[in-house]
């Protein structure tokens, strides 16, 4: 197994209790002791519950952040995404900035991103991607 960055698809999955997602989770903790998010996943899920309103998931959650690692968005990764974003715009592929900036992140953090979304990432020349929902 390879440190791994959670999507933010994954980890909705992971909230929402998807056996093979927790699976998943748990042999990733097992080896190295927590999971890797970034700040925008962060910023994602928070946004979602706090729209819906749903404390109970609200707690869930910010339990999980206590016990594992937000990665916070640094110069090198801006300019990762950057030149992701610029590279797949000449292409006409774009992916969405929040998906370029996980995936900027994702790079030059190297972890693996785990996502479902695999259709947008794989466009993105040396990212390692997995998918936990397999």
């Amino acid at each position: 197994m390879k440190q791994s960055l959670l999507d933010t698809d994954i980890l909705s999955e992971f909230l929402r209790g998807n056996p093979k997602v927790i699976e998943k989770v748990a042999d990733h903790l097992k080896e190295f002791g927590f999971v890797s998010l970034s700040i925008i996943t962060y910023y994602e899920i928070l946004n979602g519950l706090l729209y819906k309103d749903a404390k109970k998931q609200l707690q869930k959650f910010e339990d999980f952040i206590q016990l594992n690692k937000v990665i916070p968005l640094t110069l090198p990764m801006a300019k990762t995404s950057a030149i992701i974003q610029a590279d797949l715009r000449k292409k006409g592929t774009e992916i969405g900035h929040a998906d370029t900036l996980i995936a900027g992140i994702a790079i030059t953090s190297e972890l693996q991103l785990i996502t479902n979304n695999t259709n947008h990432f794989k466009r993105i020349k040396g990212l390692k991607i997995d998918n936990w929902t397999l």
